[in-house]
């Protein structure tokens, strides 16, 4: 994510921090530097102007200038000012106060309309809400279809009335079916074109204002850049949206979109999407891309997602496991499958403070490890499972034949498990304290 504007803002930073004391002179040599990288990931060119003035003010106040670190007082000027560009803090979703609440997703054609309708509703049943998802699309082949696909992944009942009849219809039906059937949340999938134009623009009108959307949330794809400030601010002009959906913020995105979208269209981006699969969404939060664009990382969404895969029953089951000295291998490879929940290891190491994009570039993540030690593990027997001492060289040959592998796989495999385990003996009795509880998942106090 934003790999080519993390090192350029990177090595301006370089600048500064090289020259010991600034001047005014140098404040604003360094301040071009970061406007050239702005404008190179794509950013509104109004919107890094008045950027760069506002950051340009503050950096050459004796705040800084006087400051015996002022390199990392810029950083921390800048880090503000992006914070505040693209909205200060998170947007949440509004609720309404009376249900159902209606969301109502738009965008042009193959900006992931539909799958992100299924993306939405998988994020709210997690929650505790019971979204419907209401398939207006009746232009393109097989989008009803898709829907239902979607819908049946994120198990999220889809109501639809066919191809024939008109959305603003289907749009006002499902809501009523909603009220009928006790759905909290109703998610309108609108159809889109391949720009924007009148008749498109006019349907989306009429079902605003036969069915009250508490929500009108524009998709839009963070890779197209500046394209989709534009589809913003133009859908924002004729339908008065609440706020933006980003996807594809997991590819070779420069930042533009999401730096420019909420000061152009003055509404804020509440989502991203950041993967194909359907629980790669996020909130979006400012002060968080803020912290990954200058390759500060993002701890707390590391966090976050930790909580989300790892389920806080089966950490007191391994607390007590590990305590009574019977963590097997099953219990090892389940721990990895948690870790592998939460995403790729490139996305999670981009997380980490002090790993940049290009650090990863020449690195070498097996994202497949973790397959071959299923593998492996699912080619022993439950005794060896249980206790891999009883493992001789006969039966590592027969493991890696099974598994597809080799006996140095196996042996790798086998010395990391006793690693683990020594490492846990060391926490044993009081020291434990709920160690296991602590790595694999109990809530973080500190967490925003």
């Amino acid at each position: 994510m934003f790999q080519s504007l993390v090192e350029k803002m990177n090595a301006a930073f370089k600048k500064f921090k090289n020259k010991g004391k600034l001047n005014e002179k140098d404040v604003k040599e360094g301040m071009r530097e970061i406007k050239l990288a702005l404008l190179e990931a794509d950013v509104n060119f109004k919107v890094v102007n008045d950027f760069i003035k506002i950051v340009t003010a503050r950096a050459v106040g004796s705040e800084v200038l006087e400051s015996l670190v002022p390199a990392q007082q810029i950083v921390k000027i800048v880090n503000e000012e992006l914070t505040n560009l693209m909205g200060g803090t998170n947007s949440k979703l509004i609720i309404s106060s009376k249900p159902p609440t209606i969301v109502m997703m738009t965008g042009l054609q193959g900006s992931g309309k539909t799958t992100h309708c299924g993306k939405l509703a998988g994020m709210l049943k997690k929650q505790g809400k019971r979204p419907l998802l209401v398939a207006c699309d009746v232009y393109r082949p097989a989008a009803i279809k898709q829907l239902e696909v979607v819908g049946g992944q994120v198990d999220a009942p889809v109501f639809s009335l066919g191809d024939k009849e008109k959305p603003v219809n289907i749009a006002k039906a499902g809501v009523a079916h909603a009220i009928k059937n006790g759905n909290d949340v109703v998610i309108i999938d609108t159809a889109g074109r391949l720009e924007i134009d009148e008749a498109m623009m006019d349907e989306l009108k009429q079902i605003k204002d036969e069915v009250n959307p508490t929500e009108i949330l524009l998709i839009v794809d963070a890779m197209t850049g500046q394209v989709a400030v534009n589809v913003a601010e133009k859908f924002n002009e004729l339908l008065d949206i609440t706020g933006v959906f980003l996807t594809k913020m997991d590819g070779d995105t420069r930042g533009g979109a999401a730096l420019s979208v909420k000061h152009v269209t003055g509404k804020p981006i509440k989502f991203i999407g950041t993967g194909e699969k359907l629980d790669t969404i996020e909130p979006f939060y400012p002060d968080r891309m803020a912290s990954r664009i200058l390759g500060m990382g993002d701890v707390l969404s590391l966090i976050e997602k930790a909580e989300a895969s790892f389920d806080e029953k089966k950490a007191a089951e391994l607390e007590k496991k590990l305590r009574d000295s019977s963590f097997t291998l099953d219990d090892f490879l389940d721990q990895f499958k948690q870790v592998r929940g939460m995403g790729s290891m490139e996305q999670l190491m981009g997380m980490m403070p002090g790993v940049k994009p290009g650090d990863l570039k020449d690195a070498k993540i097996d994202e497949k490890a973790i397959d071959r030690m299923e593998a492996i593990i699912l080619s022993m027997t439950k005794k060896e499972r249980t206790k891999p001492d009883i493992i001789n060289s006969s039966r590592k040959k027969r493991i890696a034949t099974g598994s597809g592998t080799t006996v140095e796989d196996v042996n790798k495999l086998l010395k990391q498990f006793e690693q683990i385990q020594k490492l846990f003996k060391q926490f044993s009795g009081g020291g434990m304290n709920n160690m296991a509880g602590k790595m694999f998942g109990k809530k973080n106090k500190y967490k925003k």
